[in-house]
């Protein structure tokens, strides 16, 4: 949360009023290779992977939505505009910070 709470603190300094900005390290990923790696990091079993016939019964129709979407999202206005350099630019970098904390 450190990177978006600083990226909050910058946009209401140096953003303009209305406009949208894109929070993201900017590097390609997926939600199975994130909850992997945070599983990783607790050190927990990684999430059950089901295949999209289960999804279809066990998730809300809402979640499958979301989930079969695969945008990338584009942070070079944020950086350009704000001008933020991220405290932790990758996944990597803040979960370990994430979880030195405990």
């Amino acid at each position: 949360m450190d990177g978006l709470v600083q990226v909050l603190q910058v946009a209401m300094v140096r953003g303009r009023n209305g406009e949208v900005y894109n929070v993201t390290d900017g590097r390609p990923g997926n939600m199975a290779a994130y909850f992997n790696r945070v599983a990783d990091f607790a050190g927990l079993p990684r999430p059950a992977v089901i295949d999209p016939s289960a999804g279809e019964q066990a998730l809300s129709a809402g979640l499958r939505s979301y989930l079969a979407e695969s945008r990338r999202i584009d942070n070079r206005k944020m950086l350009r505009e704000l001008g933020v350099e991220l405290r932790y630019p990758t996944l990597e970098q803040g979960l370990a910070a994430c979880f030195s904390v405990r």
